[in-house]
């Protein structure tokens, strides 16, 4: 995607300095920053403290990280007990989305099928580029496919605005291109299509008001931020035509890990009528589970994360506190929407139901797994 007419994404490989390098998304909007990933203590780092963040980037970053340790001590390339130690790390930097085992699994995999000593270090970095290149690909389809949902909506409208509801940052920021809930956007806005996005701020670190509103401002994209209880309201009064979220971990059966907030949307919109969509890609089923609420571990974050906020300050970034000083926190990072509150699913293979049955008419070769 383009940022101020340049080319970039959120992770990429310099080859002048063989480095993994990344945009540090904590400072955005008000600073680009980029940080340099020369060790497994760093990727893990930039995982566990959302420098890199969103579940198609967790996966790819872990999958260069796979790489990056075995580069960072490449005395030990053939050392299958310690790459799996070192891959064990990397898998627990965040608990809740399945992408990041699913990279890391890919390039240990290919790993463990090349040779010997530099063709390993060399197998693991064709992997991660390999796994970042099928995110974007697959970012794109889900965007030409969920273009029809916002070209029937507007047909319908006669050329006013198509008003979508989004939730978090699941963007290209969050995926390498195009994003996942915003692909269909970027496409429609590209077709020619009046579209409007209802922001989410996404409390308690701002991904909507930071990361979305950023992204659509850049792509010329009409955009409003609102707080996180607005959505209700604004579906009352019919100014939500779609909504569409990204995922974290999706079951098989089709219930839905998000950002914190989702579920409340879904029931919003079930209560008015309004589609419900998700969009996700393959690497973001987890295969091997069917129930949601009982199998997707939430992870439960910093509290201070609530309690201070994070904004722009006389020149520079600061942070403020908000509630009692002594004022405990609870931070629940993601909730489970299950799938009857769910329209659909916008995946690289096309669209189908919430269900396992509808999932199963897509993924028919993903179902070997009991």
């Amino acid at each position: 995607m383009k940022v101020d007419g340049k080319n970039m994404r959120p992770i990429w490989f310099n080859r002048d300095t063989r480095t993994v390098q990344v945009i540090d998304q904590r400072f955005l909007p008000h600073q680009m920053i980029i940080k340099d990933l020369p060790t497994v203590d760093a990727v893990i780092h930039a995982i566990k403290e959302m420098v890199v963040r969103g579940a198609p980037l967790i996966g790819a970053t872990g999958a260069f990280g796979v790489y990056v340790a075995l580069k960072e001590n490449n005395s030990r390339p053939e050392d299958d007990l310690w790459l799996s130690g070192q891959c064990d790390r990397l898998r627990s930097a965040r608990p809740t989305a399945t992408n990041l085992c699913w990279g890391v699994d890919r390039v240990q995999t290919a790993v463990s099928k090349a040779s010997a000593g530099d063709a390993r270090i060399q197998a693991a970095l064709d992997q991660a580029l390999a796994v970042a290149e099928e995110e974007a690909v697959n970012c794109r389809k889900i965007g030409e496919f969920g273009l029809e949902l916002i070209s029937d909506i507007a047909v319908q409208k006669n050329g006013q605005p198509v008003n979508i509801l989004t939730h978090c940052n699941a963007g290209w920021l969050a995926c390498i291109e195009y994003g996942t809930a915003t692909a269909p956007i970027y496409a429609a806005f590209d077709a020619g299509i009046n579209v409007h996005v209802w922001v989410d701020e996404t409390r308690p670190l701002n991904q909507g008001a930071r990361l979305t509103a950023w992204e659509l401002g850049k792509h010329g994209i009409a955009h409003t931020v609102i707080t996180d209880n607005a959505g209700g309201h604004l579906m009352q009064h019919n100014l939500v035509d779609l909504v569409i979220v990204g995922t974290d971990r999706t079951t098989r059966a089709g219930d839905v890990a998000n950002k914190i907030g989702t579920y409340l949307k879904a029931l919003a919109a079930k209560d008015n009528n309004i589609p419900f969509y998700v969009a996700l890609p393959s690497s973001t089923f987890d295969w091997s589970i069917t129930d949601g609420i009982a199998d997707i571990p939430i992870e439960e974050r910093d509290q201070d994360e609530i309690r201070y906020i994070q904004g722009w300050c006389k020149g520079k970034i600061t942070q403020v506190l908000v509630p009692p000083l002594k004022s405990p926190a609870a931070n629940h990072a993601f909730d489970v929407t299950p799938a009857r509150l769910v329209t659909g699913f916008i995946t690289e293979r096309g669209m189908c139901d919430a269900s396992e049955k509808g999932i199963k008419a897509l993924f028919s070769d993903k179902f070997t797994t009991k």
